[in-house]
């Protein structure tokens, strides 16, 4: 059985689980074990898929995503979120929207996908590496940059493409999702620069005015 079709019966089962007793969010999480971490972060990235900046809520998303990565650090099996979220029980409907959505998601996604690259995927060391870039990733989608555009979008990009590469077991995933941080830390580095040269030559200006003034 393959990776995402496993994946696949343990959301039938917590949709099944949910038609004949209450199921709440913990409880559904701990079902998809280590899968929970992908399936949840991938969910969690994809409101900040848009070109302009969602404001304190990227902070909010920024160090969940880190907290993931760190809890992965800690040998966590299944993503632990606060106690008051934990204890929402979703109703059967619910629950079926949801599972069903995101097999859909998992469908979509194997089309492009095939395992491959197992080394940064497998064992402890691709434990390792989807922490680092959830932790990464997560830093850099909290930096509050309240103007600049795109902000969000390419550090969420890079928890997408991990998220799916560790559900598909596909390597050549990870490697992009590392491309997407690396581009997101040069494409904020090019605005902290533009934002210096700037100031220079703002202040040029204001001493080249002030001199006129006095003269």
């Amino acid at each position: 059985m393959s990776n995402h079709q496993a994946l696949i019966q343990k959301l039938h089962g917590i949709a099944k689980k949910a038609e004949r007793q209450s199921v709440s969010i913990e409880e559904g999480l701990s079902a998809l074990n280590h899968f929970g971490f992908s399936f949840i972060s991938f969910l969690l990235a994809l409101p900040f898929m848009q070109p302009f900046p969602v404001g304190p809520i990227s902070v909010l998303g920024g160090v969940t995503f880190a907290a993931f990565g760190w809890q992965i650090l800690k040998g966590y099996t299944a993503p632990h979120l606060p106690q008051k979220i934990n204890e929402i029980v979703l109703s059967a409907d619910n629950w079926r929207r949801i599972t069903n959505a995101a097999i859909k998601i998992i469908q979509w996604t194997e089309k492009f996908t095939s395992p491959r690259l197992a080394l940064l995927i497998r064992g402890s060391l691709g434990m390792r590496i989807e922490a680092f870039i959830l932790i990464l990733s997560g830093v850099l989608m909290a930096v509050p940059f309240g103007i600049l555009p795109l902000n969000n979008f390419f550090p969420g990009l890079a928890i997408v493409f991990c998220a799916l590469g560790q559900l598909h077991k596909d390597g050549f995933f990870i490697l992009i999702a590392f491309f997407w941080i690396l581009f997101t830390i040069l494409y904020f580095a090019a605005f902290f620069i533009g934002l210096y040269l700037l100031g220079l030559e703002g202040m040029h200006n204001f001493s080249h005015w002030l001199h006129q003034l006095v003269s």
